[in-house]
């Protein structure tokens, strides 16, 4: 065996241990950065010292591991920064949702509640005339407790107003139900219906990077959704 076989042989040996040892300690997560660095440069170095004198690493290629290695890592820093930003923004938002505690909110959603006599607002807006509309209400296991068909409304916002009874006339239990409505146009056609909900803040809730308000009845909402502040209950001597 001649000497340029023998180190040829030899070379890419070592640097198919090299490339296997940085595939094995290649990171998941960009806690692990130094692993990417010691394997690539352990990896360059093992070309480098092993390379075949008569046929040298050729410079384009080791330039385009370079740039290969340093996309990598800006990747990983992009990474990081996300993550740090996500974390900045989430404690923003809670800190910002506090100033909701006490006051009456209205947001986007088709939950109402239903205490005692007592049941939350609710209210809708339509794109275009509507000729019928039909409204169903689930309590939480999905049964339907109570269908309505409403008469023909004008385009903008209406209030509906459930005096909290079922199909029969009995006053449901008390908790948290969904209304879910659909109207018909004038021709027939089917009109896509917005829905808010209202309820007053007692506290906040995290919930992975998202924050959420938690209502006096035990409803959650989500802070995106929150559309209007209505007032301070707390000032105002009442609750929802």
């Amino acid at each position: 065996m001649n000497t340029s076989s023998y180190v040829s042989s030899q070379s890419s040996h070592l640097i198919g241990r090299a490339e296997r040892d940085f595939e094995t300690q290649k990171p998941r997560t960009g806690g692990q950065s130094a692993l990417d660095k010691d394997a690539f440069l352990r990896l360059l170095t093992t070309q480098l010292a092993n390379q075949d004198p008569l046929n040298p690493l050729d410079d384009k290629e080791f330039v385009t591991q370079l740039a290969q290695f340093s996309s990598l890592e800006q990747l990983n820093n992009i990474s990081d920064s996300i993550g740090e930003f996500k974390e900045t923004f989430s404690r923003q938002e809670t800190l910002s949702a506090v100033n909701y505690i006490g006051k009456e909110i209205r947001a986007e959603g088709r939950s109402i509640s239903k205490n005692g006599t007592d049941v939350s607002s609710f209210s809708y807006t339509l794109p275009d005339t509507a000729e019928k509309l039909y409204l169903n209400i689930f309590d939480n296991h999905g049964n339907i407790v109570r269908s309505v068909t409403l008469p023909g409304r004008m385009p903008g916002e209406h209030q509906f107003a459930w005096d909290g009874k079922d199909h029969g006339g009995n006053s449901v239990q008390d908790g948290v139900y969904q209304i879910f409505m659909a109207a018909e146009g004038v021709n027939g056609e089917p009109l896509m219906i917005s829905t808010k909900t209202s309820g007053v803040v007692s506290g906040i809730v995290n919930d992975g990077d998202q924050a959420f308000l938690r209502l006096q009845d035990g409803r959650r909402v989500n802070i995106k959704d929150v559309t209007e502040v209505v007032g301070d209950k707390s000032k105002m001597g009442g609750t929802a």
